[in-house]
C-alpha cells in the first residue's frame, strides 16, 4: 500500500497566482492538476466533477500545492511533474529534498535522462 500523505491546507485564490496541486485518492493513487482557484477546483473534484481520475478513484485529498506566477510556468511545471516517477512525486510531497536529488541523479546516471542535443541529432 502506498504512503498516505497528510492533507495540506487549500490555498486561497489570488489574481496573480496559479497553482499546481497533487491529490491523493482513497486507493492511494495520485492526481496532478493546475488551477487559479484551488478551493473551487477541489470542491469539483470532491463532487466527482473535477476529472475522470478523481471520479473513478474517489475521496481526493489535497496533499501538495505549489504557487506559480503565470499560466505558462504552471503548465510547464504540471508537464514536468506528470513525467516524474511515483517515488519522486512522493519525495516532493514529503518535502524530502535529499531523495529528490538522489532520484534525479539515479535517473541521469542510468542513462534514462534526456540525451544531450549533440547526441539527439545523430
Amino acid at each position: 500500500m502506498p504512503d498516505i500523505f497528510a492533507t495540506v491546507s487549500c490555498p486561497i485564490p489570488a489574481p496573480d497566482r496559479f497553482w499546481i496541486y497533487i491529490l491523493q485518492s482513497a486507493d492511494g493513487s495520485l492526481y496532478i492538476g493546475q488551477t487559479n482557484n484551488p478551493p473551487e477546483r477541489l470542491r469539483k473534484h470532491r463532487l466527482g466533477l473535477g476529472s475522470k481520475h478523481t471520479h473513478d478513484h474517489g475521496a481526493p485529498r489535497l496533499v501538495y500545492a505549489e504557487a506559480l506566477p503565470d499560466l505558462t510556468a504552471t503548465a510547464q511545471r504540471e508537464r514536468q511533474l506528470k513525467r516524474w516517477s511515483r517515488a519522486k512525486k512522493e519525495a516532493l510531497i514529503r518535502g524530502d529534498r535529499c531523495s529528490l536529488q538522489s532520484l534525479s541523479r539515479s535517473r541521469a546516471q542510468a542513462g534514462r535522462g534526456p540525451k544531450p542535443a549533440s547526441e539527439a541529432a545523430t
